[in-house]
């Protein structure tokens, strides 16, 4: 009975493996398919991402897994892997416009202030004020008190206390991460699995593309425009959405244009997550530098909801890389677990510090950032640069009358003012700067007259 149960089973592997063998000659024909697909992609002048050509295949693919029995789901992730990797060959041979980011012109302008070059530095999100001094003192204090040791992985007990009361929640529903990013990161890791989808709306901080792509998640971007005042088509959205979609990434005020949706896009957006079950990740770092009503997805009640912030931006702590995020006590566990993994917990000082900036008050940074913006806007104006109004956050994203983002940008940073690619923030914006309002007026007007001799070819 023992032999002819292990001879079944060596018949079973034995078509396993012959059909695996028929698997991967197939995946290697559709490979060789999609090369000379992307041959004539690029003889036309065709871009290689067709969203409308792989709808149809996802649809198809579905049918195709609920008539034969095979989990959706699944079937859906093997087809994004493949999706993948056909781009990946399609790019093959292909001239590929590098994708410069704000982060990379912030090293080559560092670069070379350090070899003694004077920079106008507009190209990053970082105020030019100082943290509370209150924060300074608490770093003091945790040393003298020996309060520099290994933490929960979540966070000291007292500011996850400060901040679930902050945020109105419990606090098991917080975690203190090591900025903003990190929290997006731990989301996404934990949230989505490799060949699931993540849609994010652009122009958008990289980020969100970035940490999805890290773990194998495929990024759908719904793209918007400066003629619809930035504002997000929810009919396109929802046409997005589909059985292999996990999460869309959202963030207002948005970086880089300003924009904050009104409360009746916000509320459709949260409708589309609920009636889907996706997870809504909600970056709210500018949360402060709102100046109009702002109104973030904790407002909406939807346990699926990841909201994230940071102590960066409000309290001018760039440098202490300190954020969080707040979630169901589900979510916020299983985000824990990749923080523990990749680095234990956020430093006890660094915590103890934002602590003590939770209870200073902002207000006079969120004035100066607003006049600043004003200012800001009132030069690009003078350009005669097409912009919509930022309505919160700490930059302007104006389209270039002429030429690429890349061109304006290096010319510039030779000129020693530095200001970041719009290209930066989606494929689609290579006509698009972002121009940081984080400097004072004076130094901002010195850079931006230096950019609209740049503009008029001097």
């Amino acid at each position: 009975m023992t032999v002819e149960k292990n001879e079944e089973l060596e018949s079973l592997r034995q078509k396993i493996r012959t059909l695996t063998s028929e698997i991967m000659a197939k995946v290697q024909e559709r490979t060789e398919l999609a090369r000379q697909v992307g041959e004539v992609k690029g003889r036309l002048g065709i871009d290689v991402k067709d969203e409308r050509v792989e709808q149809e295949i996802r649809l198809m693919v579905a049918r195709q897994a609920e008539k034969s029995g095979m989990d959706k789901e699944f079937a859906l992730r093997l087809l994004n892997i493949l999706l993948q990797e056909s781009e990946l060959v399609q790019k093959k041979g292909r001239p590929q416009k590098a994708r410069q980011t704000h982060l990379g012109i912030f090293r080559k302008a560092k670069q070379m202030e350090a070899e003694g070059k004077r920079i106008i530095h507009l190209e990053v999100g970082e105020p030019d004020y100082p943290a509370p001094a209150q924060v300074g003192k608490a770093l003091s204090e945790s040393f003298a008190k020996k309060q520099y040791h290994y933490t929960d992985t979540r966070g000291i007990p007292a500011l996850l206390e400060a901040l679930s009361k902050q945020a109105g929640v419990k606090d098991d529903q917080v975690m203190v991460t090591p900025g903003g990013r990190f929290a997006v990161f731990s989301a996404i890791a934990a949230l989505v699995k490799p060949g699931e989808e993540i849609i994010t709306i652009e122009p958008a901080w990289p980020a969100y593309r970035e940490c999805a792509e890290f773990v194998g998640a495929r990024t759908r971007v719904l793209k918007t425009t400066m003629e619809q005042g930035w504002t997000p088509n929810l009919s396109e959205l929802a046409s997005m959405i589909n059985e292999n979609t996990r999460m869309i990434a959202i963030n207002y005020p948005n970086n880089p244009t300003g924009k904050v949706i009104d409360k009746k896009t916000m509320a459709g957006i949260v409708a589309l997550a609920r009636d889907h079950n996706l997870h809504l990740l909600s970056d709210e770092v500018y949360s402060d530098y709102s100046f109009v009503p702002f109104e973030g997805a904790l407002s909406h009640n939807y346990d699926r909801s990841i909201v994230v912030s940071s102590f960066s931006k409000t309290y001018a702590m760039t440098g202490f890389r300190i954020g969080y995020a707040v979630a169901s006590a589900d979510a916020i566990q299983k985000m824990a677990k990749v923080q523990a993994v990749g680095i234990t917990s956020v430093a006890e000082p660094v915590q103890r510090a934002a602590l003590a900036a939770l209870g200073q008050d902002a207000s006079g940074n969120v004035d100066l950032v607003k006049k600043r913006l004003a200012f800001l806007s009132s030069k690009v104006k003078e350009m005669s640069l097409r912009f919509v109004e930022p309505d919160g956050a700490m930059y302007v994203y104006p389209q270039l009358p002429a030429g690429e983002d890349m061109e304006l940008v290096e010319k510039l940073l030779e000129k020693g003012v530095a200001i970041a690619p719009g290209s930066g923030f989606g494929d689609s914006y290579r006509q698009f700067v972002r121009i940081s309002a984080c400097r004072s007026e004076e130094e901002m007007a010195e850079g931006l007259a230096i950019m609209a001799r740049a503009l008029q070819g001097n």
